[in-house]
């Protein structure tokens, strides 16, 4: 079961350490869409504009007169720049975002920083794209981004390729894994992500296994 459904899904508010929603709010079935389409367009400007900003989660609350938007940044000063300057302009292109309906609302973007980037599945699966759009050899900067992880206390990672590697003429998929990384077991603390990677042979699938305890 563990293998065929997504790891974060699979464990939302089952203990502490497990995930918790990215979106929490409470709508009837005709503002539902509306919302749920505007939470979209919020976390795709978000991932586009602050992308060198190293952002692992945006997580959004709704009220009746107020949106909260948390960020969790690796790189927190990119986003609230001098002064707070930065943070005023992301406010305003994000009230451009909202429907009619959500035009009055306050916005409050509230930003943590997230310190230890080897332990987020999103940064890492970001960084080997990167490094595989680049032409860098596969192996290696898989191998580098696994033992970086592990040295830094994850328990396990499991790194999975699909697609056509190296520049292969026939897709193939290649998984890679350090330390145990226990998908069936619902109290283990898996964080997961799903990358894909653009380069000038084809799209190759990226998927990030960590287990953090």
């Amino acid at each position: 079961m563990g293998q065929k459904v997504n790891p974060l899904s699979f464990r939302l508010k089952t203990s502490l350490t497990a995930p918790d929603w990215q979106s929490s709010w409470f709508a009837n079935k005709y503002k539902y869409p509306i919302l749920l389409l505007e939470d979209k367009r919020i976390r795709d400007f978000i991932q586009k504009k602050l992308s060198s900003a190293g952002i692992v989660a945006t997580k959004i609350e709704r009220s009746a007169k107020k949106i909260k938007i948390i960020l969790i940044v690796s790189r927190p000063g990119l986003v609230i720049g001098r002064g707070g300057k930065e943070l005023e302009i992301l406010k305003n292109d994000i009230q451009k975002l909202l429907t009619r309906s959500s035009a009055k609302i306050n916005i409050d973007i509230q930003v943590e920083e997230f310190r230890n980037v080897d332990f987020s599945a999103k940064l890492i699966a970001e960084k080997i794209s990167y490094q595989l759009q680049k032409r860098m050899s596969y192996r290696r900067v898989i191998l580098g981004a696994m033992e970086k992880s592990m040295g830094a206390g994850a328990k396990g990672i499991k790194v999975v390729l699909s697609g056509r590697i190296n520049g292969a003429e026939i897709s193939r998929r290649e998984k890679f894994s350090q330390g145990t990384v226990p998908l069936s077991t619902i109290r283990s603390h898996i964080d997961y992500f799903e990358q894909p990677c653009l380069t000038r042979s084809g799209y190759i699938g990226i998927k990030v296994f960590l287990c953090l305890a």
